[in-house]
């Protein structure tokens, strides 16, 4: 399926009047299938990475 700007719509997440060129923090977020940890566990509200995830910060 080609894409239709008539009924493919997308809102953009970017903040209005913000230069996203300029250094600042990011966050990235990971989205696995079915929302499977693979990464690690939250404990005592910090993350606790295992190999999977060590692998994935240093990358």
């Amino acid at each position: 399926m080609s894409y239709n700007p008539d009924i493919h719509h997308r809102r953009s997440i970017r903040l209005c009047n913000y230069d996203y060129s300029q250094a600042g923090a990011y966050f990235v977020t990971i989205c696995v299938q079915h929302r499977e940890c693979l990464f690690g566990e939250i404990t005592n509200r910090a993350m606790r990475l295992n190999d999977a995830g060590n692998i994935a910060a240093q990358c």
